[in-house]
């Protein structure tokens, strides 16, 4: 786990770096351009503060002046973030040429960001115009190509001597499968790692799972989420009390999976989150379109039963030991 959190430091450190990048950019914009700052971090603070029931102390310029501070700071937040998660991707095994991942990581910023705007209707992205668009893509693309070149360079002295874990794309599917068994039944990925394993199976989770007592306990847990599923009172798994568990159990099960198998488990963890999370918002629109079709939710229901024990069954299942791989200097 040592190259995990390395590779976490050095992520946020070329997220800073992304982030001045993308700043840069933006005044640079202003300057030429002559146009006004965006006030959209200040509304999405002040949105999500309200959603939350919190409120800014102070009067209504002392609000608003924390409210011009607040917005910057999530933003740099994201950056730094995300360079994190860029940085557990790369310790992981995950290697992109910057032409790649640059952009990739560039996207993500702009999901990060944009999309609260569009959810939280502060404005509408369809209505953007050409040079609007610009002035979102261009410093995003600078953030991104400005991050991964930076994680590239600063890792690459480290890598020469660290042993890497082969992240397997079989690993990844796995832990793909996982996670969104997880997404359908929060219980799912973790009974099929309780079944599938014994109490001297390496990593703290296979082992507790594995033990008669955690066999029995994920069994039940499992037997009642099926029954409770299907009842009209049961809360949406969209809702933050269903989806965080999801995602957090989703993470769980996979990295579960990867240190049974003797592989690091940051990457499989942050796929089987991922997945946990696509997997419930994807499944509650099926859910809805066989209510539609059947005029009843149980049809659907039955039926992601059983995909959600196909994906539990060959996420869990055995495979041999993923082989460890050197990074020397010259990975890009």
């Amino acid at each position: 786990m040592s190259s995990t959190w390395s590779g976490l430091a050095r992520g946020a450190a070329s997220g800073a770096a992304g982030t001045t990048a993308l700043n840069a950019t933006t005044y640079l914009d202003m300057a030429v351009r002559g146009r006004a700052p965006s006030d959209a971090p200040q509304q999405v603070v002040a949105a999500l503060a309200e959603a939350a029931g919190l409120e800014l102390p102070g009067g209504r310029r002392e609000r608003a002046r924390r409210l011009s501070a607040l917005g910057p700071l999530a933003g740099t937040t994201v950056g730094v973030a995300l360079g994190g998660v860029a940085g557990m991707l790369r310790a992981g095994g995950l290697r992109l040429p910057t032409a790649v991942g640059g952009p990739l990581l560039g996207l993500a910023a702009m999901a990060v960001t944009d999309g609260p705007i569009a959810a939280l209707r502060i404005s509408n992205p369809r209505r953007w115009t050409a040079t609007d668009w610009a002035a979102d893509v261009v410093p995003h693309l600078v953030y991104g190509v400005t991050t991964h070149a930076t994680l590239v360079a600063i890792s690459r002295v480290a890598e020469g001597r660290e042993p890497v874990p082969a992240s397997s794309p079989s690993t990844l599917l796995r832990a793909a499968a996982l996670g969104a068994a997880t997404g359908s039944r929060s219980t799912a990925g973790i009974a099929a790692i309780a079944f599938t394993s014994g109490r001297d199976e390496p990593g703290v989770v296979a082992s507790r799972l594995g033990s008669r007592g955690g066999t029995v306990a994920s069994g039940l847990a499992a037997a009642g989420e099926l029954v409770a599923d299907k009842m009209p009172g049961t809360p949406s798994r969209l809702a933050p009390a269903g989806l965080l568990p999801r995602a957090a159990l989703g993470a769980t099960s996979a990295a579960a999976m990867a240190q049974r198998d003797k592989v690091d488990p940051a990457l499989p963890a942050l796929v089987g989150l991922a997945s946990a999370a696509a997997a419930s918002v994807l499944g509650v629109r099926l859910r809805a379109a066989s209510a539609q079709r059947f005029g009843s939710d149980k049809p659907g229901a039955f039926a992601e039963d059983a995909l959600t024990a196909l994906l539990g069954w060959f996420g869990a299942r055995r495979t041999g030991r993923a082989p460890l791989v050197t990074a020397g200097p010259e990975a890009s």
